[in-house]
């Protein structure tokens, strides 16, 4: 391993050289009291920016292993080294220098959720920081000088503020671990407890804005306190007892008019599926990590989906038990969505009317009667919502303002009044029979199977021009080869580096499981194990270099991402 002067004399040499020079840098270097790994250096000032690790010997570091102990400990350390990385890089870093990239230091970027991320790695044995770096030029020239100041003033400065245990508040790290670890616990409590869903009293549910994920603050903000007939109390390993709403397993409505929050509810109950920081506000809301929030989504393309449960009797004849289409419906595509989580595990449902097709939702008695259902290939969600529970125990959440067809189907009514909650079963369970309906079920007697698909090989290898093209552009769309797969119906997604993970583990798969004999599931969990073994950096192609902007989600979103990978064939 090189010293840190011959990195310094390099710099020296190739200062005012064409842009080209830098690729002489790459390499490791020892400084005095961390390695720098430079292992990939852009070709051009406007290109990528050039990925480097810094790794810390826990002599140095001394990070307390009682902060990195479990993996959900180490998954949470990890996280909040992040932040306080980024955090340094904003106080220290002068900006940027020069054209196109020149002078940007950055490492991924934390939201709201604690994820398993490939930015920060902590061992027994050291800390490793993951990070991109654009180095500096004039037009294509090399400014080495700025350069140096870079590697040995600004990026010294950074790691000795956020990656050394005497510089950081071990109280605020503390916090942040335990806070995780005591969401981790929650969840894990919830089925023992016949919950698919729990929200601490004293949340805070709404957000600042649309944009914006955030906590709203204010004098207005109503924090969430249960209804007497839905408190439940679960002791937790640090914070003790903490009482709230369970959401029991089964049918449950959230009702209420507009703007008195149940949208805002079940929102959070979507993000449950995922740990938030301390102060938050939803720290304390848990999801079953099997909620998958289902929705309309015109326009998707649809592989061999069996929606028969719901949809038969297709003018032409078109097959609903091997359904494919390039352009679905609302109906159809709600349909298929619903399928295709269960298929892959989904034990929770997560629905709003407002983002559902209207049709696929109810068919009221005076539909029913002008159309007969002879003539009417759907059926509605609101007759197969209880198979769902009876037959295979996939709970549903949904929110209504619409439609009391419901009342009848529904184990559990939650009113929303003013952004508080209500438990109003029974009150609406005694209109239901004061107002009968004299709807006809349309379900039949059984929900009907899951089929599990097998992808094809064919279609999966991300190949545009001859070459690899595979890329995340934002949060909600990955080119995958000539292809693009749109995640904009994917709600859950929460983070442009689980995208850009999506789609790394697509390839993964389709090199190493997807060979046309294993189904989907199968191989999504093998991809899971491997994950658990290796680790993340394990379906990077910089595996043991740098995959430093990776996520993990959940196979689900996965899943969903394959689906909608217009290539996607299966048998």
């Amino acid at each position: 391993m090189k010293g840190k002067e011959e990195l310094e004399r390099i710099l020296a040499r190739i200062d005012g050289k064409g842009y080209k020079s830098y690729k002489d840098i790459q390499g490791s270097y020892l400084f005095d009291t961390y390695t720098l790994h430079i292992d990939h250096v852009q070709g051009d000032p406007f290109a990528a920016p050039s990925r480097l690790r810094v790794r810390v010997d826990q002599r140095y570091a001394r990070i307390p292993a009682d902060f990195y102990n479990t993996p959900v400990r180490r998954v949470a350390c990890a996280d909040f080294l992040t932040r306080g990385f980024a955090r340094a890089i904003e106080q220290v870093v002068g900006g940027r220098r020069g054209t196109g990239k020149s002078g940007l230091i950055s490492i991924d970027h934390c939201g709201q959720e604690i994820l398993e991320r490939t930015a920060m790695v902590v061992t027994g044995e050291y800390v490793e920081a993951r990070f991109v770096l654009g180095f500096p030029a004039r037009g294509r020239t090399v400014l080495g000088k700025q350069a140096r100041v870079m590697l040995f003033e600004e990026l010294p400065a950074v790691v000795e503020a956020s990656l050394f245990y005497k510089n950081i508040d071990g109280k605020s790290l503390r916090k942040h671990v335990e806070a995780k670890e005591d969401q981790d616990y929650l969840r894990s409590k919830l089925t023992e407890h016949n919950l698919v869903a729990f929200i601490a009293n004293g949340s805070v549910l709404p957000r600042q804005s649309g944009i914006s994920d955030r906590p709203l603050r204010g004098e207005g903000v109503v924090s969430f306190v249960s209804p007497p007939e839905l408190a439940v109390e679960i002791t937790l390993p640090n914070a003790g007892p903490v009482k709230g709403m369970g959401i029991p397993r089964g049918v449950t409505l959230i009702v209420g008019g507009g703007y008195h929050g149940k949208s805002t509810l079940l929102k959070a109950l979507e993000r449950g599926v995922y740990d938030h920081i301390p102060g938050d506000g939803r720290e304390m809301v848990v999801t079953l990590d099997t909620a998958v929030k289902i929705r309309a989504e015109d326009g998707r393309r649809v592989e061999k989906v069996d929606i028969s449960p719901f949809i038969n009797n297709l003018p032409n004849n078109q097959d609903t038990v091997n359904f494919s289409t390039p352009n679905a419906s609302g109906s159809t595509s709600q349909a298929a969505n619903i399928m295709e989580a269960l298929e892959v595990g989904a034990k929770v449902l997560l629905m709003d009317e407002d983002t559902s097709a209207t049709n696929f939702m109810i068919r009221d008695v005076r539909m029913q009667r002008l159309v007969a259902k002879e003539k009417e290939p759907i059926t509605p969600f609101i007759d197969k919502v209880r198979q769902l529970w009876l037959e295979l125990g996939v709970s549903t959440v949904l929110v209504l303002g619409g439609s009391g067809d419901y009342f009848d189907v529904a184990d559990t009514i939650i009113m929303m009044d003013s952004y508080r909650p209500r438990q109003v079963t029974e009150i609406a369970k005694g209109i239901a029979l004061e107002f009968t309906t004299a709807r006809h079920a349309e379900g039949g007697s059984r929900f009907g199977r899951i089929k599990e698909r097998i992808p094809l090989p064919s279609g999966l290898e991300p190949i545009r021009g001859g070459k690899i093209k595979l890329q995340a552009r934002g949060l909600h769309s990955i080119q995958y080869g000539s292809w693009d797969i749109d995640l904009s119906g994917v709600e859950q997604l929460v983070d442009s580096s689980q995208t850009r993970a999506i789609g790394e583990i697509i390839h993964y798969a389709a090199r190493n499981y997807l060979n046309g004999r294993t189904t989907l599931r199968q191989a999504l969990e093998q991809v899971e194990r491997d994950i658990e073994k290796e680790g993340l950096d394990v379906i990077s192609p910089f595996y043991g270099q740098h995959p430093g902007d990776f996520a993990r989600s959940r196979p689900l979103e996965v899943a969903a991402a394959i689906n909608r990978l217009r290539g996607l064939s299966v048998r």
